[in-house]
């Protein structure tokens, strides 16, 4: 006999493969899945008899709930919870569940509709006339084209068409899978233009590179709905639409009018959270439904935590800790990371010398589900995404993804 050795068994397939190398009985790699890792599930301002239900449930089924030292004897109305168990210990919680009081019925829908989500990576397929992008095979470079004068990073680079044109086919060929063009910063303390100014900018840009034929379908960074309008017109193919569908009443309308994708901003105009990620995830949630209700396809929406907006140094790194928590919502997940001010307070580096902490937080990125990243610096990102994609052994194949 040898060891034990600790195993870091941190993904789905690392634990199927362990499972295929010792030889078990395939037929049951999906029972013993569900008992190989615990899950902490947070829930916040529980009613005191819930609260007893649940801890008294999850203690019979062998897992824990953590609740507030006054919940057993009733001394305190409301506890925040902490579940620690494993999926099979939920999916049977959740029958136990179906019959209580104290909206406990409610939460067992909410962990079953997680549990469907959980550790599901499902292939998302966008096709336009031209162009066709898979999501969910492997993590997608969006190259940032801004035509404005003052963006933080590189603000009047590309604002006459003829520049912003050539460093659009110049992101391409450096393996861009995706073109964003904006004509508005949206930067800390930006100067809003208007829609008349903003399409001043793209249109010219965007009526040539589709001219052009560019290879890979074109995002437009706006949250105003009369630029998005004039836009998918044209023929634009993606809305990256930073105000969420919160800062123009008609941008969802629009977008399912024309039926295309949108990236969805979370980005919060006072900066005020209760508790950022729970926050975080319910804003966007809400968001996802304002589209839904307008019309739009749920495979065609992909949530964005927004960092750097509405959200301060530390919050911005809570976010970039907590990544995987978003997955909740089952969408796919953009994540705009490069050259931020949280990387320049980390290094006290200019926006120009931010190259290795952007590839950092990349990866950071791509090891924790994000699904596109969103980058000044494409020939490095791709660079980066292919080895870490090869050493996840997941390049390019949605097959076996769970």
């Amino acid at each position: 006999m040898r060891g034990p050795y600790i195993l870091e068994l941190g993904r789905e397939q690392d634990v199927l493969r362990q499972f295929s190398e010792i030889g078990c009985d395939p037929q049951s790699y999906q029972i013993m899945l569900k008992k190989s890792k615990i899950i902490p599930l947070f829930l916040k301002e529980v009613k005191s008899p819930a609260a007893n239900i649940l801890k008294q449930q999850m203690l019979s089924l062998g897992g824990e709930a953590v609740v507030g030292r006054g919940v057993i004897n009733h001394s305190q109305e409301y506890s925040d919870v902490l579940l620690l168990g494993t999926i099979k210990e939920y999916e049977l919680l959740v029958g136990k569940l179906w019959q209580q009081p104290w909206g406990l019925k409610t939460l067992a829908e909410k962990i079953k509709s997680l549990l469907t989500n959980l550790g599901v990576k499902n292939c998302v397929t966008w096709e336009w006339s031209e162009h066709k992008l898979i999501l969910g095979s492997k993590v997608k470079v969006m190259g940032i084209l801004n035509v404005t004068p003052d963006s933080f990073s590189d603000g009047g680079k590309y604002k006459e068409p003829a520049q912003a044109i050539e460093h659009a086919w110049k992101m391409v060929e450096e393996g861009a899978d995706i073109i964003d063009l904006g004509g508005e910063s949206t930067r800390p303390g930006f100067m809003p233009v208007s829609s008349e100014e903003e399409l001043k900018r793209v249109l010219p840009v965007l009526e040539k590179l589709l001219l052009e034929k560019l290879p890979v379908p074109i995002s437009l960074d706006t949250y105003k709905a009369e630029v998005a309008e004039e836009a998918l017109v044209m023929g634009v193919h993606i809305i990256n639409d930073v105000g969420g569908g919160l800062k123009d009443a008609r941008m969802a309308e629009v977008v399912a009018k024309f039926q295309v994708p949108v990236i969805i901003m979370h980005n919060s105009e006072s900066g005020s959270y209760e508790d950022l990620i729970p926050d975080l995830v319910d804003s966007l949630a809400e968001q996802v439904q304002l589209y839904e209700r307008a019309g739009l396809p749920s495979e065609k929406i992909v949530i964005d935590p927004g960092i750097g907006f509405g959200k301060d140094y530390q919050q911005n790194l809570e976010v970039l800790k907590k990544l995987k928590s978003l997955t909740i919502l089952g969408k796919p997940m953009l994540l705009g990371v490069s050259r931020k001010s949280f990387i320049g307070e980390i290094l006290n580096l200019p926006a120009s010398e931010r190259l290795g902490g952007s590839l950092a937080a990349a990866a950071w990125g791509v090891m924790n589900d994000a699904d596109i990243l969103r980058v000044h610096d494409v020939r490095e990102t791709v660079s980066l995404v292919k080895v870490l994609e090869t050493i996840k052994k997941e390049a390019g194949s949605c097959e076996g993804i769970r």
